[in-house]
């Protein structure tokens, strides 16, 4: 199947699930990056239709998600949950769109490349008409490592995430700010999106917990699309994902160890010449990646670059990274796929 459309011609774009927190994002990055499209089509569930929303200058409208939708579409980013995708993605396919979807429903299907642009950007080139976007954590926890995997292999990876609200979308926010104000307020709260408090609480990610690993379906994503996106089956990860009371961008502790002694000199000159990586690393201000100054920026945040002393072999490395999980995480990497499209 073809990349994309005649060169020279501007394509035109949908965002399914426009009315959500990432396809909000979609439209700002379409924006802001100056994406070049001839038209631009905004779908929603049928309560949504009718809405308005801000691009360029204008209001577009929303249209209700239809299974004759994507006539005349060459690309449609897909951001509104993998029920949606599974149903219908194939269906745009078949109307002649290539998909970039943000859900879970094909990241693991073989026959369907996974893609972060600043690692494996070549992978696009084998997509059948879907391109899958990788899990938030997985993107921002991986792709500072990718210059460093690239010097010398990382044979072990252990992850411990602070996941944000807006991993939960709209709703899960909503439901923080709302949680938060009782709380403050000593007012009684009842959680209807997520299953435990959340202000001032903390808790493991609320996916389902595989019966006989203990892992919940979060961490196996890292396990999974870690090995897909770097083409290595044989890298170890283990994670352990939490949600945290913080409205809007992912952190995590990471610990890798590298097949050769590293040092953490060596690791900041690798992540300070990395595209879409800030290094945020000032000892003397103790000053190292949060979520608050993450939030609403492109590049991933990282710092804290020290040697793990527990390993006297010096392979291994421990840093700290933040992302915004509805940019680069989401919104900002599947605009990134459609301009490799």
């Amino acid at each position: 199947m073809s990349l994309g459309h005649p060169a020279g011609t501007a394509p035109v774009v949908a965002v399914v699930g426009a009315t959500g927190a990432v396809g909000v994002e979609m439209l700002r990055c379409l924006e802001q990056r100056s994406f070049p499209l001839a038209e631009l089509r905004l779908f929603a569930s049928a309560r949504s239709a009718g809405r308005t929303l801000p691009f360029r200058g204008e209001q577009l409208p929303v249209e209700a998600l239809e299974e004759n939708s994507f006539g005349g579409i060459d690309i449609a980013l897909f951001s509104a949950g993998s029920g949606i995708s599974k149903r219908f993605a194939p269906l745009a396919v078949a109307q002649g769109a290539i998909v970039v979807d943000n859900s879970s429903a094909f990241r693991r299907d073989p026959a369907v490349p996974l893609v972060v642009p600043e690692i494996n950007p070549q992978a696009v080139k084998t997509h059948r008409g879907i391109i899958a976007n990788p899990n938030c954590s997985t993107i921002i926890a991986i792709t500072p490592l990718w210059p460093i995997h690239r010097r010398n292999p990382i044979r072990r990876l252990i992850l411990s995430t602070y996941q944000a609200a807006s991993g939960g979308g709209a709703a899960a926010m909503e439901e923080l700010r709302a949680a938060t104000g009782a709380y403050l307020a000593g007012q009684p709260f009842t959680p209807r999106v997520l299953p435990h408090p959340y202000a001032f609480n903390l808790f493991s990610h609320n996916s389902a917990v595989d019966p006989d690993s203990g892992y919940n379906e979060e961490e196996l994503k890292a396990l999974h699309e870690t090995r897909k996106i770097y083409g290595d089956p044989a890298i170890r990860v283990s994670a352990t994902c939490v949600r945290v009371p913080v409205l809007r961008a992912h952190s995590i502790a990471i610990n890798f160890e590298c097949e050769r002694p590293i040092t953490p000199e060596e690791v900041r000159t690798l992540v300070a010449s990395a595209v879409g990586v800030k290094l945020v690393d000032d000892r003397p201000r103790n000053y190292f990646p949060m979520p608050v100054d993450a939030s609403g920026a492109d590049e991933i945040l990282v710092g804290r670059i020290r040697a793990d002393l527990s390993d006297p072999s010096g392979r291994s490395i421990a840093l700290f990274v933040a992302g915004d999980q509805l940019l680069k995480g989401a919104a900002l990497n599947a605009v990134q796929i459609a301009e490799l499209l």
